[in-house]
């Protein structure tokens, strides 16, 4: 029932396509109604929750499709493809994408260890990947219908909102992605915060050392759990984050040469090459292509 009353405030709140802001920083409620092929993007830690509507992530080769049924959980930035395969006038997706901040999912994580017990050290075994599916259960419906009934009342968003974010975060944590989302912001997040020194520096030389060294592993560890963690090797996902994040400024308006050096490339030419190696295509017929909406991950 929460679920399908979430449903009927989007519905209502989003007439036109693209974003909507509630008032609350990071909570965007949205709308699709033309099909969109999956395209160049990079996931920042989010999560999206459909209401109606297909929506597809692709990370390296790997398809995540998702609708009312599950949730998607991106606890880390992924460079992944993402499109609205079967968005349509009649069939629209609708939803809601709320950014997760880092602050204060680490401190509910935190939190959440010593709520247990001390503090434990991470457990063994493969890491959780950094997306994640999730079905909607209880805590996170009631989570985000609660929050999402602010919409409207200024007052009430301005006192209430970050409260009733934090109960959505809350959700998230102790349910079917709370794996994934503890092990990116709580005890054994090496591989989060590598990601992060990543995706702050596009524009500079990092090789795996630099990596590695930043979150205290040897080489060889860090290549074995970062593939584990992304399914690519460390610096197959540097090339993916800079060429996606390229093509998002392209699609932005940024030409081919600023996108290409702003992602670390000297050469234009090397740029280009690897981008149509990657994606079957040149920046420029990229950017001619059809693309998200801006903002919509």
């Amino acid at each position: 029932m929460s679920r399908e009353r979430i449903a009927r405030l989007i519905d209502d709140l989003v007439e036109e396509d693209g974003l909507t802001d509630v008032g609350v920083k990071g909570v965007q409620l949205f709308r699709v109604s033309e099909p969109v092929r999956c395209a160049p993007a990079v996931y920042e830690p989010s999560v999206v929750a459909i209401t109606s509507g297909v929506k597809e992530a692709v990370l390296d080769g790997r398809s995540y499709v998702y609708d009312h049924s599950r949730y998607l959980c991106c606890a880390m930035s992924m460079p992944v493809e993402a499109g609205t395969p079967t968005a349509s006038p009649d069939n629209p997706l609708l939803g809601v994408q709320i950014s997760l901040d880092t602050k204060v999912m680490t401190e509910l994580a935190i939190e959440m260890e010593h709520a247990a017990g001390a503090i434990r050290a991470p457990r063994g075994g493969p890491l959780p990947q950094g997306i994640a599916l999730a079905h909607w259960d209880d805590a996170f419906t009631d989570a985000l219908l609660r929050l999402l009934q602010l919409t409207g009342n200024p007052a009430d968003m301005a006192v209430l909102g970050e409260g009733r974010l934090r109960e959505v975060y809350y959700a998230l944590l102790k349910g079917e992605a709370g794996d994934t989302a503890r092990r990116a912001f709580g005890v054994g997040n090496e591989i989060a915060r590598a990601i992060e020194y990543v995706s702050t520096r596009l524009e500079e030389p990092v090789t795996i050392d630099d990596m590695a060294a930043q979150v205290g592993m040897s080489r060889a560890t860090f290549h074995r759990k970062f593939k584990q963690a992304t399914t690519m090797s460390p610096i197959q996902f540097v090339k993916s984050m800079r060429l996606n994040t390229a093509a998002t400024r392209m699609a932005s308006g940024m030409n081919v040469s600023e996108a290409a050096m702003a992602v670390g490339y000297a050469s234009p030419s090397q740029f280009s090459r690897e981008f149509k190696r990657m994606y079957g295509q040149s920046p420029r017929q990229w950017t001619a292509a059809a693309a998200l909406p801006a903002g919509i991950v």
